[in-house]
């Protein structure tokens, strides 16, 4: 039982970082209608910035300089790449994000090289001992900071004028545009946001039990997809579900994957996405996605 507590725990941790990035994919498929597969490089981004500099500014700085520079080359990619293929077809759009990412992931790798960089987090490898149930600092931190910040973009999605903004594209961007909302401006601050939740989220992927960051740091981008997915990519809600159904099952899946031999090995890194096809079979729009409607 003890076992079961602890990769359910640790589920739940890891499954709020995943909703972190989930979210991310979220607010810009809300804002422009384009799957984003350039989140990969984003989240690499944040985390290369803030390995390379917390030894020389310590590390609540280098996180700071992490957020605000993934949260910028977000911003670029819509300015500069997305921008000027406006009005074109949402499939070629999200190609486009495939050929950024592949851009920003090969230099970043170039950069990195073989290396795995410590990030300098405060947490160390301590863990905390609760009722014979063992818990890294690392995770509870995790799981802290991503309630924390999905709860502030929530409260702000849904209160402030750019929230206001954001629902409103969403729902009509025509009528947006005609009411007086400067959709640039609302897919801009989508791309930032996104940015900056990807950031956070290598933070905590890369510390404690892991090594650090490397060029395999970007594939959790593709855990985060089925969460987006199941949850449904135009709910802010499903991304949170679907991001802590996600790190549940795959925490399990792993935790117990000498019992489940007879599905073979490596159930744990597949097991997301055997749900993610599981609910859409069910839900094709996912648990919360919005069912769209045809009149014929």
């Amino acid at each position: 039982m003890t076992t079961f507590v602890e990769l359910l725990l640790g589920g739940l941790s890891i499954g709020s970082v995943y909703a972190l990035i989930a979210l991310g994919f979220v607010v810009i498929f809300k804002a422009t209608e384009v799957v984003n597969f350039a989140h990969a490089s984003l989240l690499l981004a944040g985390g290369y910035v803030t390995a390379v500099l917390h030894d020389d500014l310590g590390f609540w700085p280098a996180l700071l300089v992490g957020i605000a520079g993934a949260a910028a080359v977000g911003a670029a990619i819509e300015f500069f790449v997305m921008r000027r293929y406006r009005g074109s077809d949402h499939s070629v759009l999200a190609i486009v994000t495939i050929g950024v990412d592949i851009l920003l992931i090969t230099e970043l790798t170039r950069r990195m090289g073989t290396d795995v960089l410590a990030l300098g987090d405060p947490w160390g490898n301590e863990v905390v001992n609760i009722g014979g149930i063992t818990l890294a600092q690392t995770r509870i931190a995790a799981f802290l900071a991503a309630g924390l910040l999905i709860t502030v973009f929530l409260l702000a999605f849904r209160y402030t004028s750019w929230g206001v903004s954001m629902r409103a594209a969403a729902e009509n961007p025509q009528t947006a545009a005609l009411m007086g909302i400067k959709l640039g401006r609302v897919s801009l601050a989508a791309w930032a946001v996104a940015g900056a939740l990807a950031a956070v989220a290598a933070l905590f992927l890369t510390v404690f039990p892991t090594p650090g960051l490397e060029r395999a740091t970007s594939l959790a981008a593709l855990k985060a997809f089925p969460a987006a997915i199941l949850g449904g990519l135009d709910s802010t809600t499903g991304a949170l579900a679907g991001g802590l159904i996600v790190g549940v099952t795959e925490s399990l899946a792993t935790g117990y994957q000498s019992d489940l031999s007879f599905l073979g090995r490596g159930i744990g890194d597949l097991a997301p996405y055997l749900v993610m096809v599981a609910v859409l079979l069910i839900r094709p729009a996912g648990l919360f996605g919005t069912k769209e409607l045809a009149r014929v």
